[in-house]
């Protein structure tokens, strides 16, 4: 029986950095209790504190969920990767089978999960069953190869952590950890089903009054359907021009009770953008990226520069700073720009060395014999110095910074309010980049 399902093994790509925007990571009350029940058995707050940090940062790489435990490489700030596991205790047999009877007793269970969501009235008849879902105080036991000897040790915490972002997604995720899949808990509740119904009259066919209907009667043929002349469309309605910054709304929406006129207006302009762009793009050209909520938020800010959006949208940015700075790094580089902002990487060395000697020759042809301070931290390459004069009205005026994206392409950083700001587009050849930000 086991073995027949292939879903009891799922693996999950790395979540990207979402940067400084969460100040918590759950958002479902399943998800929340997952991680209450994590930060309630530590003794550390402060493994807990660079733990939420690993997993804000793209410390953790590929998460595999399995029955009993959850796993993933995580690296600490030198990319020195240690294996971490947290092992959930499986259910068994029995508990398996009074929480099946408790949501097949109730049509709304099924489609709740179905449409991902653990109700909580499920959740309480199967505890009142003897069956306990959540996991409490001591219930999560964490394994790491680390030296650490924090339980849970950071990079467990960061893998905790971020596994609520999976379960806040799909509750299937914690019934696996639990011991089973959704494809094998989906076909015993189709058995316990059929069983509950055998010998009668499909549901579906069952009317109101508890009676089989007659027969639906006959429509027209389908040689005359087709027959019939089609009507004109009605005139198109008048357009506004989504491009056009504080220009007339694509669409109208009067103002009514539970209704955002504002909010329906930008959805609309938005959309109408986004079919521009994929009705110009060539065909041969890739997709565009799915967005998680975050790069939405930004994007929609870039792409629709409206004071009262922009208010509106720092409140799920983390503020005004933070969301400023994603608006600028998304116009000059898009999702990429937006990576490069968010998340630090370890460029393969024959790049670095590449770029090491593309920028000696930079400062042999700009006269400078001197070259200011270089330091290199992944892929953040900052100059450090004032006031240092080049052929050609270059100047270095304070502390610039490149970074590499993994697009291959570097992008310029200028510090700012104690914080570093991109600066420009991005350029392939690194000194390119680094004149514009001297010449800027």
């Amino acid at each position: 029986m086991i073995g027949q399902y292939d879903d009891r093994i799922q693996g999950f790509p790395p979540f990207p950095p979402p940067g400084k925007r969460a100040s918590h990571f759950a958002r479902s009350w399943w998800g929340k209790a997952w991680v209450k029940a994590m930060e309630d058995t530590s003794l550390d707050r402060e493994l807990l504190t660079r733990g939420r940090a690993y997993a804000r940062t793209g410390h953790v790489g590929p998460i595999t969920v399995s029955p009993g435990r959850i796993a993933a490489p995580v690296h600490d700030d030198h990319d020195t990767p240690y294996r971490t596991v947290v092992l959930v205790e499986q259910l068994t047999g029995a508990e398996w089978e009074r929480f099946l009877d408790e949501v097949a007793a109730k049509s709304g269970h099924i489609a709740a999960l179905l449409d991902r969501d653990m109700p909580h009235d499920l959740v309480e008849a199967a505890e009142d069953a003897g069956v306990r879902l959540l996991p409490g105080v001591g219930d999560l036991e964490p394994e790491c190869d680390c030296p650490d000897w924090g339980h849970p040790c950071t990079h467990a915490a960061a893998l905790c952590y971020q596994a609520s972002w999976l379960l806040d997604s799909d509750p299937f995720v914690l019934l696996l950890m639990r011991g089973r899949g959704e494809r094998e808990l989906l076909d015993e509740l189709q058995r316990r089903s059929a069983r509950q119904f055998e010998g009668k009259a499909p549901v579906a066919l069952v009317g109101a009054a508890g009676t089989v209907p007659g027969p639906v009667p006959a429509g027209p043929a389908a040689q005359q359907a087709y027959a019939r002349e089609v009507p004109p469309l009605p005139a198109p309605p008048p357009m506004g021009d989504p491009g056009v910054p504080g220009g007339r709304p694509l669409l109208a929406v009067p103002p009514a009770p539970g209704v955002d006129p504002d909010a329906l207006e930008l959805l609309a302009a938005d959309a109408a953008v986004r079919a521009r762009e994929l009705l110009a793009a060539d065909e041969a050209a890739e997709p565009p990226p799915v967005l998680d909520v975050w790069q939405d938020t930004v994007r929609m800010a870039a792409t629709h520069p409206d004071a009262r959006l922009f208010a509106r949208l720092r409140q799920a940015g983390g503020g005004h700073e933070v969301l400023a700075r994603a608006v600028r790094a998304w116009g000059y580089g898009g999702p990429a720009g937006l990576e490069v902002l968010e998340a630090t990487w370890s460029p393969p060395e024959p790049v670095l060395a590449r770029a090491r000697t593309v920028l000696v020759a930079a400062w042999e042809d700009w006269g400078l014999a001197d070259p200011p301070e270089l330091h290199v931290w992944r892929n953040h390459w900052t100059l450090t110095g004032r006031g240092l004069q080049l052929r050609g009205g270059l100047q270095l005026r304070g502390d610039l910074q490149l970074r590499y994206g993994r697009d291959g392409r570097w992008y310029p950083y200028r510090e700012e309010s104690r914080a570093w700001w991109p600066a420009g587009a991005p350029e392939r050849d690194l000194a390119v980049a680094l004149a514009g930000l001297l010449g800027g």
